[in-house]
């Protein structure tokens, strides 16, 4: 598991490359441009190949883009729909650029709409913004559940992939604190087996691309996504313990986007922290299973 942290891109992408390395990372995530605001953010080709270069020297196995929280690939209302689909492309020619393993997309809300139409329209949004740019991959985020949002389960999430047309390209990202929000059981290593194994049968595990990897400030169901530190929520230590040692999930990038101290972001001690609740997991589950052996 490549674990690592949401890092700025302020003062060029070249220092989020430095940001990551700073933070002891082996994947990063970055907004192409400000996350609340659909002016796109030009990136000269010198500093595209300063940030290739600067991956490529350094311990940083993968990067993800997040798309910006504005789009809503769902919405009915045109003007909305056209800025959020150049967004979108904007994100995926970025990443195309950069050599990113995926634009991370939350698919978007249908607001005071019809289900139906709204579902239709973004798997068509999904395949626009597919067909219109190259290779890099568009992962697909589980949402908390709130305000009419898409992808609130994995049967949803099925129906997305396959409304936008079933491309290779589409992926998933899942993030454990939205999991839990939207009342899915991923502090205890059987259920978590479960909702794996539903992923497998539903949409495939060749589509799991990534996580996020985020406590919750809110229960179980809730339906409220506020991320929390590592520890100090909801999933705790022992849970995410589970969550992060869960087999199927081996070689993924595995992004932290928690309040960090002083809510900028997650910082060198809690990258560790990441990394030893993993180790401690994956220990939990060997001795576990020697056990049962044994037995």
């Amino acid at each position: 598991m490549h674990i690592g942290a949401h890092v700025s891109i302020a003062g060029g992408l070249p220092n989020a490359v430095q940001r990551g390395v700073d933070l002891e990372c082996d994947a990063i995530q970055i907004f192409n441009q400000s996350s609340r605001a659909w002016r796109p953010q030009n990136h000269a080709d010198r500093q595209v190949a300063e940030f290739r270069e600067g991956i490529e020297g350094s311990r940083i196995e993968a990067v993800l883009i997040h798309a910006v929280y504005l789009i809503n690939t769902a919405s009915l209302e045109h003007e909305v729909r056209q800025k959020s689909l150049t967004a979108l492309k904007g994100a995926l020619e970025l990443g195309d650029r950069i050599g990113a393993a995926g634009v991370v997309l939350h698919p978007g809300s249908q607001k005071q709409e019809d289900y139906e139409s709204c579902m239709k329209a973004a798997g068509d949004g999904i395949r626009e913004a597919l067909a219109e740019t190259d290779s890099c991959p568009l992962l697909l985020e589980d949402t908390a559940g709130a305000g009419g949002t898409l992808g609130r389960d994995l049967s949803e999430l099925a129906r997305l992939v396959e409304l936008g047309g079933a491309s290779e390209r589409i992926g998933l990202c899942l993030d454990c604190c939205h999991l839990l929000a939207s009342g899915f059981e991923v502090r205890e290593r059987e259920c978590l087996a479960e909702i794996v194994d539903e992923l497998e049968l539903k949409i495939g595990l060749d589509r799991l691309r990534a996580l996020h990897i985020n406590d919750s400030a809110m229960p179980l169901g809730s339906n409220r996504d506020r991320h929390a530190s590592l520890g100090d929520g909801e999933l705790g230590e022992s849970g995410l313990r589970v969550f992060m040692s869960e087999p199927r999930f081996d070689g993924l990038p595995a992004v932290l986007e928690t309040p960090g101290p002083g809510r900028s972001g997650p910082d060198v001690a809690e990258i560790r922290k990441a990394k030893r609740l993993r180790t401690e997991g994956t220990r939990n589950r060997r001795r576990a299973k020697k056990k049962r052996a044994g037995s």
